[in-house]
């Protein structure tokens, strides 16, 4: 039985994306995703909450949630799926719980999570852009 487990954590590992930002629940991320429109693919902005994550490895999945148009919307990503172009994490939350589903019921200043600011991580992106011009 092991060794069927071993094997498989084997295949997935080529899968597991390093570059994704670590983020724990309560955080505010910022993310791009990649979004399939016709015959192009445009990258689309999404700003949130994180109110759950479950699983591990390469089935890992995490939840954003935000307020838009006074309507709450929620949005469950696979944490290491090649359609997240980019995972930034905005502020860190201080939560004491594992999930945050009672935020659905909170309306205004209420959803709110007490935050902290991140600490500055530089992105990759702009540094590959500087080093292009270099060139």
């Amino acid at each position: 039985m092991a060794g069927r487990l071993g094997k498989l954590k084997l295949v997935e590992q080529k899968y597991v994306r390093q570059d994704i930002a670590d983020f724990d629940i309560g955080d505010t991320v910022k993310m791009k995703v990649k979004v399939q429109e016709a015959d192009k693919v445009r990258l689309h902005s999404w700003e949130g909450i994180v109110i759950s994550r479950r699983g591990t490895g390469i089935k890992s999945t995490f939840t954003v949630r935000k307020i838009t148009f006074g309507e709450g919307v929620e949005k469950t990503f696979p944490l290491h799926s090649p359609t997240i172009a980019s995972l930034k994490v905005v502020s860190k939350g201080k939560v004491n719980r594992a999930k945050l589903f009672y935020l659905r019921d909170k309306t205004g200043k209420g959803a709110r999570v007490e935050s902290e600011l991140a600490p500055e991580v530089p992105d990759v992106a702009p540094a590959a852009e500087a080093q292009a011009k270099a060139e």
